[in-house]
């Protein structure tokens, strides 16, 4: 701060705030702040008795900051969520739709795709890995310090519950995953010959899974349907696991 920048206050100063005559704009600025703190701290309309050493005004200075610092929130936290599932289940077209990216071209994703996504105060990294049978056993190799595991399933691709199942099964088996929440999205509800996201709950036994807290969405990644209720389910558990 610059010697211009810096002004004092004291009791020998010349210029002291207890001469000064009050500025009826700020006593009524004053005034309405002070209404709207006692709405947001005491709804219930009791009695604010503020204390003697700091008065309404040292009140409205730590309501405002306290105000502020809400608004403001906490530094933004980083978390690893990966996004499994088989071949052609609609993971990458889902991560862009998370990402608010373009969905009308998609390719098979070879490796794996790693996108930011922010929601909620806080920075999703989501890792989508491909799914087809050739890439499957190198998943585990991403599994490390997951804060998170999105399935994802082709509902309208019945033939392949059995085989998304197994698959789904040995994931949640893995020590790196043990305790890690889960969120199923039954993908695809856009199709006439999707399976509701119930009967999908019901083949992949969720209901068998004790050691974690799980969910089956259902949604359409390409039209964004039931996409954002899963995220909101992300953010209420991670929430959850920080109190």
């Amino acid at each position: 701060m610059s010697h211009q920048e810096c002004v004092t206050h004291g009791p020998h100063h010349k210029d002291n705030l207890s001469a000064r005559k009050p500025d009826p704009r700020t006593e009524l600025l004053h005034a309405r702040i002070k209404d709207c703190l006692i709405n947001i701290f005491n709804p219930n309309g009791e009695q604010m008795n503020p204390s003697p050493h700091l008065g309404w005004s040292g009140l409205l200075g730590k309501g405002l900051l306290s105000v502020i610092q809400k608004l403001k929130g906490s530094p933004e936290q980083e978390l690893r969520i990966v996004l499994l599932g088989l071949d052609n289940a609609g993971k990458t077209t889902l991560l862009k739709r998370l990402a608010s990216e373009e969905v009308s071209t998609i390719t098979p994703t070879q490796g794996f795709n790693i996108k930011s996504v922010h929601s909620h105060g806080f920075k999703l990294n989501v890792w989508d890995i491909g799914g087809q049978r050739s890439i499957r056993p190198y998943w585990r190799k991403y599994l490390g310090s997951t804060d998170l595991l999105i399935y994802v399933i082709d509902s309208a691709d019945q033939k392949r519950f059995e085989e998304t199942g197994q698959e789904l099964a040995e994931l949640t088996e893995d020590e790196s995953l043990m305790g890690v929440p889960l969120l199923v999205f039954a993908n695809k509800q856009d199709l006439v010959t999707a399976a509701p996201a119930a009967e999908i709950a019901e083949g992949l036994s969720l209901h068998t899974y004790r050691d974690r807290e799980w969910q089956i969405q259902a949604c359409s990644a390409l039209s964004g349907e039931g996409v954002q209720d899963g995220m909101n389910w992300i953010s209420s558990q991670i929430m959850n696991r920080k109190k």
